[in-house]
């Protein structure tokens, strides 16, 4: 169901987040989250030529690539900062790098919180990690139900209680997965 319609506005601002799952020939998988913002306006920036970022242009253009195996431990992050709003931020790029090792897991996103929040890491960046995170998980998903066999027979999905539908008490799970229902 589309939103209401709004009343009269002008846009000042978009945010573009993409997020892809790459499966490599290596048998990992790379995968990578994108954010654009750009302002409808120009906007005062103490360090852009002339002091003006043009209507536009971007304000942050930022990536990030993990790379990760079917137990979506992370084994490779890289950090682009193609456009920002001071020089001194991609700086923080390298930083990026302590996510090797981490593994995608439930408290995954209080982890990386801890890790680049503050003056750790970038805003921006930080916001990304989740969709990333979803997109692992999601990209790895049909790879990792054909090695463990989550849609063939009883062995019910791992993510149960991870949301409304797979509530161990809820209709799904006692319609496709009863012997794990736990409900009255």
């Amino acid at each position: 169901m589309p939103l209401p319609t709004p009343v009269a506005r002008t846009r000042q601002h978009s945010r573009h987040v993409t997020c892809q799952g790459f499966q490599r020939e290596d048998g990992l998988w790379d995968i990578e989250a994108h954010l654009v913002d750009i302002k409808d306006t120009p906007l005062a920036l103490r360090e852009h030529k002339a002091g003006l970022l043009p209507a536009d242009e971007p304000l942050h253009d930022l990536s990030i690539r993990i790379t990760v195996d079917l137990e979506l431990n992370i084994l490779n992050a890289d950090v682009s900062m193609d456009a920002t709003p001071y020089r001194i931020c991609p700086e923080i790029s390298s930083a990026y790098k302590h996510l090797i090792g981490v593994q995608i897991a439930p408290g995954f996103t209080a982890k990386v919180r801890a890790m680049f929040s503050g003056t750790k890491g970038c805003t921006h960046l930080l916001e990304l990690l989740g969709p990333l995170a979803t997109t692992a998980y999601q990209a790895t998903h049909q790879e990792r139900d054909r090695l463990h066999g989550w849609s063939e027979g009883d062995q019910p999905p791992p993510m149960i209680n991870g949301c409304h539908t797979y509530d161990e008490r809820g209709p799904v799970i006692q319609q496709y997965w009863p012997d794990a229902y736990n409900g009255d």
